[in-house]
């Protein structure tokens, strides 16, 4: 997902701090969210072997379905990042979504 291990000497508030027998070793900086959705869309589209965009409408809900489940779309710009990163407009992420949902 992106993290990076630090001195734990250079952790700041949002850092955690491994510790072993009660001193701290290493300190792990977690990237911010919407680095790892994109760090996400690039495993998936690894996974898939080929871009996103080029998947079928089918793969594409599956994609959408997974990453709502991940909380992909609680990050700012989220439907936007996803929705390039598969081809297709806002418009569609949220068509994707609502079906979903059953509305």
């Amino acid at each position: 997902m992106g993290g990076e291990m630090i001195p734990p000497d250079e952790a700041g508030g949002d850092d955690v701090v491994l510790s072993w027998q009660g001193a701290g070793v290493v300190a792990v900086r977690l990237p911010q969210l919407a680095d790892s959705l994109d760090h996400i869309l690039a495993a998936l589209e690894r996974a898939k072997g080929r871009p996103l965009a080029d998947l079928d409408r089918k793969a594409k809900q599956e994609i959408v379905r997974g990453l709502e489940a991940r909380g992909a779309f609680a990050v700012r710009h989220g439907v936007e990042t996803v929705a390039a990163a598969l081809g297709v407009s806002r418009f569609t992420v949220y068509n994707y979504l609502n079906r979903e949902k059953g509305t």
